[in-house]
């Protein structure tokens, strides 16, 4: 779903479910506008406002959790290949064909996460770069050591090629999108109704009309932020290449 597109939605229901209670208000019959009724309306909608303020504050927290736990595994991955790309420097000559494998990895990972614009969509189960980390894996046992200093550089180099497999796992696993739509829908429906009611008990004028917009824009904004967060490796809030970029920095051929 496009989460511009999503928001406007949003945004228009809510504005037009105002609009209604507004226009409606003149059109109900007299027994439903006693002060009896309203206060009874009054309670109602206070006890859905907090429920609503309730489920929104909770997608804004789960989304935020979404894009920031997903920004620290990136971050703590692109340096577990840095640590990595120096253990095979640290081993020596005999290293060049893993730590060669490793920079074609980071490449790959990068334009697996961060696709070229016009390009395919974010990839994070390629066969090609698991295949590529298994590679470097199956080149570290392949190493010869010719000393102590050596032996445990080499099982440093595999400790820490277990860790990126496991870690990229982790990430693949944890991806998608963690708010279901169900759960969307049934809070703009609830908003639209406290719009509706606000419609009804509100005068016709301009600055209401005007309080009603800005208010629906709103709503449709933290909707934007939510769909925006809950994909954090796509749309305008995409995590940062930088961390990535940066191993790759660290590792000239």
């Amino acid at each position: 779903m496009d989460p511009t597109a999503v928001s406007l939605i949003v945004a228009t229901c809510i504005f037009v479910a105002a609009m209604a209670g507004l226009l409606g208000h003149a059109r109900l019959p007299q027994p439903l506008l006693t002060k009896e009724t309203q206060d009874v309306v009054r309670l109602a909608t206070g006890m859905l406002s907090v429920l609503a303020s309730l489920v929104l504050g909770l997608l804004i927290a789960t989304a935020k959790t979404q894009y920031d736990t997903t920004d620290q595994a990136i971050r703590g991955y692109a340096a577990e290949l840095i640590l990595l790309d120096e253990t095979f420097r640290d081993y020596g000559p005999d290293a060049s064909a893993p730590r060669d494998l490793l920079r074609d990895y980071t490449k790959q990972l990068r334009s697996d996460f961060w696709p070229e614009a016009g390009s395919a969509k974010v990839v994070m189960d390629n066969n090609v770069s698991s295949a590529m980390l298994e590679h470097i894996r199956e080149a570290i046992r392949a190493l010869r050591p010719v000393d102590d200093g050596q032996k445990w550089l080499q099982d440093q180099a595999l400790q820490i090629s277990t860790g990126l497999l496991r870690n990229r796992w982790l990430m693949i696993e944890q991806g998608g999108s963690k708010i279901q739509p169900i759960v969307l829908l049934v809070l703009v429906l609830w908003i639209a109704f406290l719009f509706a009611t606000f419609g009804l008990n509100a005068p016709r004028n301009a600055m209401v009309v005007a309080s009603f917009l800005i208010c629906s824009l709103a709503i449709g904004g933290s909707i934007y932020l939510i769909m925006e967060m809950d994909q954090p490796l796509a749309g305008s809030m995409k995590i940062s290449s930088w961390p990535i970029t940066n191993a790759l920095s660290h590792m000239p051929p």
